[in-house]
């Protein structure tokens, strides 16, 4: 069989790609016009996304090692602002920690606008169907501005169902998947892959597996934390300790920066840890060391 041969147009051969409505070239990035973004609040990471930002109306899969480490810090300044402009609830589907109200406040997501959905069922199976069907369900609901969902087993088909969900009603979307399917095949049209930065603690790398435009070849560092903030909490925890084992409190000077291993996650606590400052046991929401821990109050359910 003979190869395929097409024939240049009338009056010779194109000088130059042909640039059509809504078609971009592999080479480059989308066309910022076609379609609607949110920008994510870290200019390196807007610089290499398609339209300057998060894609609305579209999946977004994030994929990490841990279910919930950097989780707030890379979203919650596209839900701040998007909170602000626009009338909505931020729907959070199965996460796998509380999240920590006054760290979110501070850094202006009203925790009022959240609503946090834990899927019933005692079986894994279950819950991970529950989970879907209830993002699905808040991706179709008009006073939903944005769905935030932990599905660490859903199908590529199952995914495809919630991209066209929020294509349908224009709504933000993220789904947490585990670092481990990042070879599978996804509807998503942006894939991203966040780990830790061990070179920095106060810092994540951002891995864009998929856009649309070319491979990203080297990941990007963005902050994952306050340094204020660490100052605190590690001088908190230092005269906790002091106190348990002398009882008496010392002088404390703050040190930076934290180890990785105890590095704030910020905007989350579970159950009696303190997860907007440093890790302790869980001992329920007495005897918590952290003063701004008495100030939790779980997400509007």
């Amino acid at each position: 069989m003979s190869a395929l041969s097409f024939a240049p147009p009338r009056g010779g051969p194109a000088k130059g790609p042909v640039h059509l409505q809504g078609v971009w070239l592999g080479h480059q990035l989308c066309d910022a016009a076609s379609a609607p973004t949110q920008p994510t609040g870290h200019s390196a990471l807007d610089a290499q996304l398609p339209g300057g930002g998060w894609p609305i109306g579209a999946l977004t899969e994030l994929l990490q090692p841990n279910p919930s480490r950097h989780a707030w810090q890379l979203l919650q300044p596209a839900l701040a602002q998007a909170t602000a402009a626009r009338p909505g609830a931020v729907v959070l589907v199965a996460p796998p920690f509380e999240p920590f109200a006054p760290a979110l406040q501070a850094a202006g997501l009203p925790p009022a606008r959240l609503c946090k959905v834990k899927p019933g069922g005692a079986a894994t199976g279950k819950a991970a169907t529950a989970a879907l069907w209830a993002a699905e369900q808040a991706l179709r609901c008009r006073d939903v501005l944005a769905v935030v969902a932990w599905l660490p087993q859903a199908l590529p088909e199952q995914l495809r169902r919630l991209h066209l969900a929020a294509a349908q009603m224009g709504q933000l979307l993220w789904v947490f998947r585990p670092a481990g399917v990042r070879q599978q095949a996804s509807p998503a049209p942006l894939r991203l892959w966040v780990q830790e930065d061990v070179t920095q603690p106060l810092a994540m790398q951002v891995q864009v597996l998929k856009r649309k435009g070319p491979p990203l070849a080297q990941p990007l560092v963005l902050p994952a934390g306050s340094a204020r903030l660490a100052q605190v909490l590690a001088a908190g925890a230092l005269r906790s300790q002091q106190r348990r084992g002398q009882g008496a409190v010392a002088p404390v000077t703050p040190v930076l920066p934290l180890p990785v291993s105890a590095a704030p996650t910020f905007g989350e606590r579970e159950g009696g840890t303190a997860l907007g400052g440093l890790q302790e046991p869980a001992r329920g929401w007495k005897g918590v060391a952290h003063a701004l821990d008495r100030l939790a109050v779980p997400a509007t359910r």
